[in-house]
């Protein structure tokens, strides 16, 4: 199974070869069978008519030329003798035998009563392929299938009998050379069809595969141009309406919550207005302090929300300078974060968005583990970006609950310590829209782990 093709091509070539050989096979079975069987007629008919034709001859030539006759008339299958007395006893049992003794009586006009045929064993004894007869016909019941070459022993008048012994015809092969030409020509023709129509219904399924992945990664995708056999066309209408109400259906929820987002501008403004009324400072203070933390948040989704309307397009990029131009970005922000030499590794990806998802987690781990340490892997399941701090890590049970908007381990709720909550939210769904994840661990040592896996990555 490991050799069989995995192309709908090259699987469908295969089963028409398969089933082409098997028809050929048992087409030349039968052929070769029928083929033999009309060679030992024919075998048997010329031996009965050549033997016909001797008696006659020897009817009405002088006895002085008869061994002359028999020995002109002999042949290394068919041979003749002139003896007193008949080689063979009487007619052997059977239809064949009692057909063939028919043939020959009609053959020379006799009775069959003048005429004796009983079956001949062959055997093949010497280098040379010679046959030999065996007379002892006490089996000849079960032997008769045999009866095709036999003896026989002819009346000819005044006490001569003319015995003949017919060996079996020589061998021919079951096929020639005409047949293995037209079973070449034909696996030929049908191999070349399968390979132009599999690729035919296969062309549109691959690009209905490569449509849905990029789709999967978030990328811009077009209809499909409905094409091959029904089945794909209903498949690729399918996921062009699929695609269509997926797209409308994302639009409007973004539209939406960055109308609500920016909607949320105007009472804010007015609630800051409404607290420079408040004449208790620290009160005041409060309540400027978390109407500009609501503002900060608002902000965020809004510039969250406008960039993943942007669709921006896919590219190829070098992972590695990638990363390593975020940390360099923060490092002149005062971060201590160090990138592992990896090398190119390219990869087709949203550079922008990418770039703010390393950059979050850069951020995170540097802003709460102290320091920051990046490498790139590649593995079987794609490229890994792996970054580790020294901080104190999560909670086992809050490694996911860091995922959710607006979530924050820090209680303060300081912009400071904690942010807005999104940042790993945001790089999480950027890494799925590029078909990957995100997956956070506590490391033994001390420091939180964060992984991200991509699809696989292109070799320099």
């Amino acid at each position: 199974m490991r050799l069989a093709p995995k192309s709908l091509a090259g699987q469908l070539t295969l089963l028409l070869l398969l089933a082409l050989a098997t028809a050929q096979g048992i087409a030349v079975a039968l052929f070769a069978w029928e083929r033999i069987e009309a060679l030992r007629h024919a075998h048997r008919d010329d031996a009965v008519h050549r033997t016909a034709t001797v008696a006659r001859l020897l009817a009405g030539t002088p006895p002085t030329l008869h061994e002359a006759v028999i020995e002109a008339a002999s042949t290394e299958l068919v041979r003749f003798s002139l003896t007193g007395e008949p080689l063979v006893g009487a007619t052997g049992a059977g239809e064949r035998a009692s057909s063939i003794a028919d043939g020959l009586s009609a053959a020379l006009g006799a009775p069959t009563a003048k005429v004796r045929v009983a079956p001949l064993w062959t055997r093949y004894m010497d280098d040379d392929d010679r046959w030999d007869d065996d007379h002892d016909h006490e089996d000849d019941d079960d032997r008769d299938w045999e009866i095709d070459w036999f003896t026989a022993s002819v009346a000819l008048g005044r006490e001569r009998w003319l015995n003949v012994a017919v060996g079996p015809p020589p061998d021919t092969p079951a096929w020639g050379a005409a047949f293995i030409a037209v079973f070449l020509l034909s696996a030929l023709g049908i191999a070349g069809v399968a390979v132009v129509m599999g690729r035919r219904i296969a062309k549109p399924m691959r690009r209905l595969a490569s449509a849905a992945g990029r789709l999967g990664r978030g990328e811009a995708v077009d209809d499909l141009t409905e094409a091959g056999p029904a089945e794909t066309r209903e498949t690729v209408r399918a996921f062009n309406l699929m695609r269509g109400r997926l797209d409308r259906y994302v639009r409007d929820r973004t539209a939406m919550l960055a109308a609500v987002s920016h909607d949320l501008k105007t009472p804010i403004t007015s609630l800051r207005l409404h607290a420079e009324f408040v004449e208790d400072a620290q009160t005041r203070g409060k309540i400027l302090a978390a109407l500009d933390e609501m503002q900060r948040m608002t902000e965020d989704a809004l510039a969250f929300i406008r960039e993943d309307m942007q669709r921006e397009e896919t590219r190829t990029v070098d992972l590695h300078a990638l990363l390593d131009s975020v940390a360099a970005d923060l490092a002149e922000l005062g971060h201590d974060i160090a990138v592992a030499d990896s090398g190119r590794v390219l990869i087709a990806c949203r550079a922008s968005a990418l770039r703010r998802a390393f950059r979050n987690l850069l951020e995170n781990a540097a802003t709460h583990g102290g320091r920051a340490f990046a490498r790139i892997e590649r593995g079987e399941e794609g490229v890994r970006i792996v970054v580790e701090d020294e901080g104190p890590g999560i909670p086992e049970a809050d490694l996911e609950r860091v995922f959710e908007p607006f979530m924050r381990l820090d209680t303060s709720r300081s912009r400071e310590t904690g942010g807005s909550g999104l940042g790993l939210a945001i790089a999480r769904g950027i890494v799925r829209g590029h078909g990957g994840d995100i997956r956070l661990e506590n490391r033994v040592d001390g420091g939180l782990r964060a992984t991200v896996v991509l699809p696989g990555a292109e070799r320099p």
